[in-house]
């Protein structure tokens, strides 16, 4: 199986049209072009993500003045989409048609394909203490790297064939219910990943 994006390159810089944070403020945050083929057969429905594999594990480090977070920090996941029952006839997500710019306080209903399921991303708790970006951020919502890490972040878009039409999870699923309920159901996967940084170095 393989997924491929026409928004950008596999290994290379995500345009801030997709990302949260830019270096002015907001990005566009739209979700980008994705495709998939080659599901093998048995496929009952897909699962996809988007993890940030390079988020400090130090929250007290993001934006503290005068400190730029080291490259050798240590990195931990952080989820910025999740979308399961994709059905087993989808193969392509169009730019833009899940996310398309910033909502305030998360998407309350994200568009999908037909029968999909969107679960809540990491900007959930990441924001849970902020009076006016606290909410329940269903569905994609881009890179926001911090400004002052030295590292490059990664971020890899993941699909999974799976063996079963639904995979069961609640209405406030999080990626790490999905990769869960996934155990033994996961027939292939494939993924493809960019990078994006707000540090002038990185």
């Amino acid at each position: 199986m393989q997924i491929s994006s026409d928004d950008f390159q596999h290994g290379q810089p995500i345009g801030v049209d997709f990302a949260l944070g830019a270096a002015d403020g907001f990005g566009g945050n739209r979700n980008p072009q994705l495709s998939w083929r080659d599901a093998p057969a048995g496929t009952r429905s897909f699962a996809l993500l988007c993890i940030d594999t390079d988020a400090p594990t130090d929250a007290a480090l993001v934006g503290a003045p005068g400190v730029e977070i080291p490259v050798e920090h240590p990195r931990g996941d952080f989820i910025h989409w999740v979308m399961v029952d994709i059905p087993a006839d989808v193969g392509d997500i169009a730019t833009g048609s899940c996310s398309n710019g910033v909502d305030a306080r998360g998407k309350r209903a994200p568009a999908g394909p037909a029968g999909a399921r969107q679960g809540l991303n990491d900007y959930t708790g990441w924001f849970a203490g902020n009076a006016d970006m606290a909410g329940d951020w269903f569905g994609y919502d881009g890179p926001y790297p911090p400004a002052n890490d030295l590292r490059g972040h990664r971020y890899f878009f993941r699909v999974f064939a799976l063996d079963v039409a639904s995979l069961g999870v609640g209405d406030r699923f999080t990626g790490g219910d999905a990769l869960r309920a996934m155990q033994g159901h996961v027939l292939a996967e494939a993924a493809t990943w960019g990078s994006y940084s707000l540090h002038a170095a990185a």
